[in-house]
């Protein structure tokens, strides 16, 4: 495979403009995340408004990756993908024209559903690739396109200060941020001219209702509507934050008043589930064994997410003030230091992914991986002032490898769950991923580097252990097809007919 990666033919192609998609879709994600202490000290916000607008951020990411999930499966991800980027633009302008904290923190909710773009490659790569090799594609895609995040915080630095003159000499971060995502928007024209959302021959499938995701059994409905609860409360958590008095955005009135709205479509959602579901619960409809998934794994590898790409989220945010703190580094030296961490993800998301594919067990390289993350993370929440830099930059290297690596296990795993719902399935471990973002970088918000370390390694080792018991090896994990993709006497492997 790795080869004709760049031969821009049949299912390679489509693999590169996914993870470019992708990766645009980070940079613009992110592109608050080099200009924080700029902004702040520019529009005289407060340590705390800085880190909650890192937060908002990631806040509707948490339910745009559910929507997009179910638009992905009904439209497809070339339509889906497309809209995204160019959507990205209006979120990108308004952060760069804002002149107050308020503003801010609309451009950045606005800007969370970008995030949730990550979601649409998933199934896409999945249609043009076959299981057996299905680890090193995501992991590739989900890798190069975490890139982006990098490429905010390396590339954006250096427009803005190439732009300085047009400020008055000041570092120009509101034309590096509006150039982000003019260039999303143009690539969305791009990607859609140029991308088929399956191989020739081979149907979309799509699921045969919409609105919430189908499961398969009463017992799984039960659990799906616990996992709707906890992105719910990720969200009551975030408005919690805005309403502390140093913030000053939500009063408490205000606060309840999301929270009320939070209780309403819970029950929406909830509402919305039951109707898709409704046969399933009361037993007018059994599934076949070969139409069956156990939600259980879905609740696993959203755990498994959380602790990896969550955490990987926290960390690309906070490293940077860390190192800065910690270090008593100058900003942009800490920022160019922190960049290590997102720069890991060309090589450690698609090794994992490639190691889940080769070493005969997924169930297996997911466990062992979040091990190593936990432990990664327990060395990193002893870094002090004593240690010497190159050792700390070493530590936060080694957790980089295992939480990258840990998110190319987990979606190695996703596509070969159930696949007409692949992209519920993955918007729902995906939002669970921001779920743990929101949660981490609330818990450094309110104290310190070391906590939230010490924090991710526990619930990591917790994670891996629910793995080890109750992860289950998927159907068909290295099989050169997916079950029910076979027309007539020809197999679909590389966008062109195979005899099976």
């Amino acid at each position: 495979m790795l080869r004709n990666l760049f031969s821009w033919q049949g299912k390679y192609k489509v693999l590169n403009l996914s993870w470019i998609a992708f990766f645009l879709t980070f940079v613009v994600w992110f592109n608050f995340t080099p200009f924080g202490s700029n902004i702040g000290a520019e529009l005289s916000l407060t340590p705390e408004q800085v880190k909650t607008l890192a937060i908002c951020n990631l806040a509707l990411t948490i339910p745009a990756r559910i929507i997009i999930g179910m638009l992905l499966d009904r439209y497809g991800g070339k339509v889906t993908f497309s809209a995204i980027l160019i959507f990205s633009l209006i979120p990108c302008l308004l952060t760069a024209t804002a002149h107050d904290f308020t503003q801010l923190v609309i451009s950045r909710l606005l800007m969370g559903i970008v995030g949730s773009g990550f979601v649409v490659g998933i199934r896409v790569v999945s249609e043009w690739f076959p299981p057996k090799e299905i680890g090193l594609a995501q992991g590739i895609y989900g890798g190069w396109g975490n890139f982006g995040a990098w490429g905010a915080q390396f590339i954006l630095p250096i427009v803005a200060l190439s732009t300085a003159f047009l400020a008055g000499g000041a570092s120009n971060w509101r034309i590096a941020i509006a150039l982000s995502g003019v260039i999303a928007a143009i690539y969305g024209v791009i990607y859609y001219k140029n991308v088929q959302d399956t191989p020739p021959g081979v149907a979309y499938r799509r699921p045969k209702r919409s609105g919430a995701l189908e499961v398969t059994s009463a017992k799984s409905f039960i659990g799906l509507l616990l996992m709707n609860f906890g992105l719910i409360c990720a969200l009551g958590l975030l408005a919690w934050r805005l309403a502390q008095p140093k913030i000053h955005f939500l009063n408490v009135g205000g606060m309840y008043t999301v929270w009320v709205f939070l209780a309403v479509l819970y029950l929406y959602q909830s509402y919305k589930a039951w109707q898709v579901n409704r046969e399933v619960i009361v037993g007018e409809k059994i599934y076949s064994p070969s139409e069956r998934y156990e939600f259980r794994q879905v609740s696993i590898l959203s755990f498994c997410y959380v602790v990896t790409f969550g955490s990987e989220l926290a960390a690309v945010s906070m490293l940077p003030h860390f190192y800065e703190t910690t270090f008593s580094l100058n900003h942009l030296t800490a920022d160019l230091i922190a960049s290590s961490y997102p720069l890991m993800n060309l090589f450690s998301r698609p090794s994992g992914g490639l190691i889940s594919d080769r070493f005969g067990s997924r169930k297996w390289t997911m466990t062992i991986i979040v091990i190593g993350v936990g432990l990664s993370y327990l060395l990193a929440q002893s870094i002090n002032k004593t240690w010497s830099l190159p050792l700390a930059i070493l530590v936060t290297v080694i957790a980089a490898y295992f939480a990258q690596a840990g998110c190319g296990a987990t979606y190695s795993i996703v596509p070969l769950i159930k696949k007409e719902v692949t992209g519920q399935i993955s918007g729902n471990v995906g939002a669970y991923g921001n779920f743990g973002g929101v949660v981490f970088l609330t818990l450094y918000s309110l104290t310190d580097g070391a906590t939230l370390f010490a924090f991710m390694g526990v619930a990591a080792l917790i994670c891996a252990s629910l793995c080890g018991f109750f992860l289950k090896e998927p159907k068909g994990s290295f099989a050169d097809h997916y079950e029910g993709e076979i027309t007539g006497t020809s197999v679909i492997l590389e966008g062109s007919k195979v005899k099976s």
